[in-house]
């Protein structure tokens, strides 16, 4: 469980009373909800932020710091609050969005109307690219925001990130297949099967290093950029693959079964999130795109078939 704006709420108003029971006059909630929230806090930050005493309580060390940070994200939602509050329907502007093509099909919609929803005059032009195409034009400023897998951006001291979701991988593999009869599969067995490689966002690097690690040369069916191609292929006997779970669907779309592996040594999760140019001020439009979807990015993503956070 994470911290809360609500639990952040809670911290300020007992850490400028003094106590507890002061601070629930104003809160208009039970003691408990207030100790659990501060507890659950600290066991976030990873250290104790009030001293307890008899007659109050008062901050130590640490929780003097993290108050000023919790100011700075009660300052944040109150502004965030006032401009969605001054009529954000009449902003209007222009958003440069960039997306790889892995990204077009699957979350770029959700974020986009998210978006649309509040700031609907604001006009936006989407760049579908390549990942390293699209950190060329964040830098240079041609785009506002980019949709990638940021765990591999390459210019990470110009960018900042926000992952929004994370991914493991998995074996894709047939029904009735030898290895869907397995619990995790090993380098060594995939490297004996036909792969069929994803070879979007280097997604297919990804599987070809896993079989060098074990030992052998992989023995490549082909190289695709359709995801539909990897599930049909893979349904229908071809051979086996691996991707991200986000991408996982037990169906192809002829309506053949497709298993799904966990590997012995897994590869390293797959961060999907958004990246922009690093300054000391967000463009406005830039602003206002990450105010509207941040609140629904928390566990609101679409479906998919695996597990992905």
């Amino acid at each position: 469980m994470s911290t809360s704006f609500k639990s952040i709420r809670y911290f300020i108003a007992v850490a400028e009373s003094g106590s507890i029971s002061a601070a629930i006059q104003d809160l208009g909630v039970s003691q408990s909800v207030v100790s659990t929230a501060i507890a659950q806090i600290e066991a976030d930050v990873g250290t104790l932020l009030f001293e307890r005493r008899a007659r109050g309580m008062s901050l130590t060390h640490a929780g003097h710091q993290f108050l000023r940070h919790a100011h700075q994200i009660e300052l944040a939602m109150r502004n965030a609050r006032d401009a969605l509050a001054s009529r954000p329907h009449t902003v209007t502007g222009h958003l440069n969005i960039g997306v790889t093509s892995l990204m077009v099909g699957y979350y770029l919609p959700f974020l986009l109307d998210r978006f649309r929803r509040v700031f609907p005059r604001i006009r936006v032009q989407i760049t579908e690219d390549r990942r390293d195409y699209l950190e060329h034009l964040l830098v240079s400023g041609e785009l506002d925001v980019a949709l990638v897998v940021v765990s591999q951006l390459q210019n990470y001291r110009a960018l900042e990130t926000e992952t929004i979701l994370r991914s493991g991988w998995r074996v894709w593999c047939p029904l009735n297949h030898r290895l869907a009869g397995e619990e995790k599969i090993q380098a060594q067995e995939l490297a004996q099967q036909s792969l069929i490689l994803l070879q979007v966002d280097e997604l297919g690097d990804a599987a070809t290093a896993l079989c060098n690690a074990g030992g052998g040369d992989p023995d490549v069916l082909i190289r695709t950029s359709s995801v539909e191609a990897v599930r049909s292929l893979v349904a229908t006997g071809a051979g086996c693959s691996v991707l991200p779970d986000m991408l996982y669907r037990p169906w192809s779309l002829e309506g053949d079964r497709i298993e799904a592996r966990p590997l012995m040594q897994p590869l390293p999760p797959l961060d999907v999130g958004l990246a922009w140019r690093k300054g000391a001020v967000l463009p406005e439009s830039l602003s206002n795109f990450l105010m509207a979807v941040r609140p629904t990015l928390d566990g609101h993503l679409p479906a998919t078939g695996g597990h992905l956070r």
